[in-house]
């Protein structure tokens, strides 16, 4: 059963600036985030596409980031660069309480020069 879907569109500008303060890469991105962002090159599209699936997934969920934070959120691929979502302990607790169980998400990425943008699936069996 579909429980969610949620979509997000963001300037690839405004993620270039951000990640010039480290800072910004550890609150919001997980290790295998940044190593990704490394092995892709460092181009800022491959965040601002990470940083868009993330926010579609809050959206899937329904309560935006309320309890937790983008770092509780990992948008992994596979070797042939398909998007997965991994959720952290915390959050799949907040999915629990929420009656949100067995859930399954898609999620597709995709950017231009300008913008990045994702869509999201949230099914639950």
């Amino acid at each position: 059963m579909i429980y969610g879907i949620g979509t997000d569109i963001i300037e690839i500008q405004r993620i270039q600036k951000a990640i010039q303060k480290n800072s910004f890469l550890q609150k919001i991105f997980t290790q295998q985030e940044i190593q990704y962002f490394h092995k892709k090159g460092n181009h800022s599209e491959t965040l601002a596409g990470i940083f868009s699936a993330k926010e579609a997934v809050a959206k899937a969920i329904g309560i935006g980031f309320r309890g937790f934070s983008p770092i509780d959120i990992e948008i992994y691929h596979n070797e042939q660069n398909k998007p997965f979502i991994k959720l952290s302990p915390k959050l799949q607790l907040i999915l629990h309480q929420m009656d949100i169980q067995n859930e399954q998400f898609f999620v597709s990425i995709s950017h231009c020069h300008q913008y990045a943008t994702a869509f999201v699936l949230l099914n639950t069996l």
